[in-house]
């Protein structure tokens, strides 16, 4: 690389380690904001927020880069701009496409990144969290042993607990059932336990009352009991969750056949195009820096600024997001149209194209 490729690409790596950090630091800090109050909120400790929110990390690089070199290409297309770097440039007859090597360069770096997060960092971090976010909805004591609440740990069901002594033993129980339609029981104890039977947790309840309302005939029926168990784990604890495809690392999903894919439950169609997907999205960081850089060549000089040519590219990059959108549901419902992953790759080179056709016809050269 020449001189002029090694500062710019040093321009550019460091504007975007910038603008990643802080779009990192955005997204995450919102996403966090949502997951600190459904972890804490329903009991879990904060090292348990922790371990999410770290696993939640992957994906979100996987969204920020892109857009961090977005960004970047802009804003160093523009401080050249205004500096009068990029006129120095022309002025010793680097041309428009010459500028574009070291952008194109960046923007491999940047796909690069995003390759080893698509194919390895982003499945096994997500798998991850599935398989904690499910032994976290299955854990029995952290979303019911809460005094002084009103807790709702499934659709219809209802528990409060006046107090947790020091035993273990849960003082003035009241559990309400109302699942079934046009029927609900309500049972209130003095004392109950929370005990473990053949691996499902089970509730005891000793000395209290059930009371049974009938909607359809409006009949209340009250049962006093010494001792009544409550089988509350079968109405909590998970069943078992469908694979996402996107959990899949790529070296699995070259391997699977029929027989792989009907015990995973994922198709043809969903396994070729996460596949083409994950060689492709990497490939978007390219176009996203080059989108970016190209279209601060479109504009004249303005001492408004080149917020057109900005505001052209995000609308270019909205287009190819749409686009991609549109082709992923066709791609996903035919195995043999898995290549539409590329149409934005694709599109997004044309449009760098005719951005440097009309660049080079106004000023007369390539």
């Amino acid at each position: 690389m020449s001189r002029i490729d090694r500062y710019l690409l040093a321009q550019l790596l460091s504007v975007f380690a910038f603008f990643t950090l802080v779009l990192v630091a955005v997204y995450w800090v919102n996403r966090a904001a949502r997951l600190f109050d459904a972890v804490v909120g329903d009991g879990q400790s904060f090292w348990v927020f922790l371990e999410l929110s770290a696993l939640t990390l992957p994906n979100v690089f996987r969204v920020v880069l892109p857009l961090s070199a977005f960004a970047a290409a802009v804003y160093v297309a523009i401080r050249m701009t205004r500096d009068n770097e990029m006129v120095v440039l022309q002025g010793t007859g680097i041309s428009f496409t010459r500028l574009l090597r070291p952008v194109a360069v960046f923007g491999l770096i940047v796909a690069l990144m995003l390759g080893a997060l698509m194919h390895v960092l982003s499945p096994m971090s997500r798998a991850q969290l599935a398989e904690r976010q499910v032994a976290i909805a299955g854990n029995i004591s952290a979303r019911l042993l809460r005094a002084g609440e009103f807790l709702q740990p499934a659709d219809g069901i209802v528990v409060f607990i006046r107090e947790i002594s020091e035993d273990g033993t849960l003082n003035d129980v009241f559990l309400s059932d109302s699942r079934a339609a046009e029927r609900r029981v309500d049972y209130n104890a003095k004392q109950a336990l929370l005990v473990t039977v053949t691996g499902s947790a089970v509730l005891v309840m000793l000395d209290g009352v059930a009371l049974a309302y009938e909607g359809s005939n409006g009949r209340l029926t009250t049962l006093g009991f010494d001792e009544l168990t409550y089988d509350i784990g079968a109405l909590i604890a998970p069943g078992g969750r469908r694979v996402d495809v996107v959990e899949l690392p790529t070296a699995t999903l070259l391997g699977v056949n029929a027989a792989a894919r009907a015990a995973l439950g994922v198709t043809l169609a969903e396994v070729r195009f996460e596949l083409a997907s994950r060689v492709a999205q990497p490939l978007l960081a390219v176009i996203t820096a080059l989108v970016g850089f190209t279209a601060l060549f479109l504009g004249q000089f303005s001492r408004l600024g080149a917020w057109r040519q900005v505001l052209a590219a995000i609308m270019v990059l909205i287009v190819i997001q749409l686009l991609a959108n549109a082709t992923a549901g066709v791609a996903l419902r035919r195995a043999e149209l898995a290549a539409l992953a590329f149409t934005p790759v694709v599109a997004g080179l044309a449009v760098v194209g005719a951005m440097l056709w009309s660049a080079t016809r106004r000023k007369g050269r390539l």
